[in-house]
């Protein structure tokens, strides 16, 4: 729903004689948004809650129902060239993101200063919203550090290409300053056909990774997958994943700036979507009570897609310790809001 508010604004000093009209735009689709001239305002969050229950070798090991993520955002721009974005966890965990951004020199090159994300791996960067998959790879959540304080250079380049680079501290006693970056290129980019190509490299504190990501949709199927090597300290550690889902009713997965977004409902009878993902290698399988270690896992799910901002999810992961007897599982069903 779209309206049009006209709102007079009468002198205020001396430097202004006579009424000022100023036409001030707000929209309630994907968040509140406000525009008035040149300055833009929007405000929204998301709502995740989730039932799961693990297990690690037949025994019950968590079985709960409880906010995976509750988050409020805020972003905006104060002048014609800066802009901001903040965003907090309801828990009181702290700040997603909290950054100002310069942008005048359009969108192939933006500077981003502040608490954001770094930009390694399709998945990582692909918002939490909109993973078909309910929980990141364990390959993922482990290789990539996600957000963390530090200055960006980004943009895109053209339709097809994105890119990014920069400087960021971590969060450990030893605080050290490393970089990051990334780029990716679609050579097969229309309304329903992608083919996403990407790598990435980190190199902070004692982490260092390289990334190679590769995707495509045609339709309403869609594939993805990354392979991660690098070193944690001395060790050597390496891990990929493979993804694939199908729309059984018929939509696509949209695409911009080098990820994917979620499944928007073609009709008013909602979207259904099968997901299922293979992982292997040294990674964070905490979700199936394995911890940080080398396994496999294979996960099964079904997303349905009411309407563009609500998700209802279920899926089924189970695993195998590579280095031990341990296996273990994980059943999550989601309802998600975004707003």
């Amino acid at each position: 729903m779209k309206t049009k508010l006209i709102a007079s604004l009468l002198a205020a000093s001396a430097v202004v004689a006579g009424p000022v009209q100023a036409e001030t735009t707000v929209t309630t689709a994907g968040g509140l948004k406000v525009q008035t001239g040149k300055y833009k305002f929007e405000f929204g969050g998301r709502i995740m809650y989730d039932y799961n229950k693990a297990e690690l070798n037949g025994v019950t090991d968590e079985d709960d129902f409880d906010l995976r993520r509750g988050r409020v955002y805020a972003k905006g721009n104060v002048s014609k060239n800066w802009g901001f974005k903040t965003q907090f966890n309801v828990d009181g965990s702290g700040a997603e993101d909290l950054y100002l951004q310069y942008t005048g020199w359009g969108s192939a090159a933006k500077v981003t200063i502040g608490n954001q994300n770094m930009p390694f791996g399709l998945e990582l960067l692909t918002s939490s919203k909109d993973i078909s998959v309910l929980e990141r790879s364990a390959i993922t959540e482990r290789y990539a550090i996600g957000r963390a304080e530090g200055v960006q250079l980004h943009g895109a380049l053209g339709k097809k290409s994105s890119y990014g680079i920069g400087v960021f501290g971590d969060d450990t006693a030893d605080s050290e300053i490393g970089f990051a970056a990334r780029y990716t290129y679609a050579p097969v980019l229309t309304d329903t056909s992608v083919i996403h190509l990407g790598v990435a490299y980190k190199d902070i504190a004692d982490d260092r990774a390289v990334g190679f990501e590769a995707a495509a949709s045609s339709g309403p199927f869609h594939i993805q997958a990354e392979f991660v090597d690098g070193e944690e300290g001395n060790t050597d550690i390496d891990g990929y994943y493979v993804q694939a889902g199908y729309i059984l009713t018929g939509e696509s997965r949209p695409y911009k700036g080098g990820v994917f977004k979620r499944v928007t409902p073609g009709g008013n009878e909602g979207a259904w979507e099968l997901t299922a993902r293979y992982e292997d290698g040294d990674g964070n399988f905490s979700d199936i009570e394995l911890g940080t270690t080398d396994a496999s896992a294979y996960t099964l799910g079904l997303n349905y897609y009411p309407h563009k901002n609500v998700r209802i999810g279920a899926n089924y992961t189970d695993g195998e310790s590579n280095v031990s007897d341990d296996d273990g599982s994980e059943f999550r069903i989601r309802f998600q809001l975004t707003f």
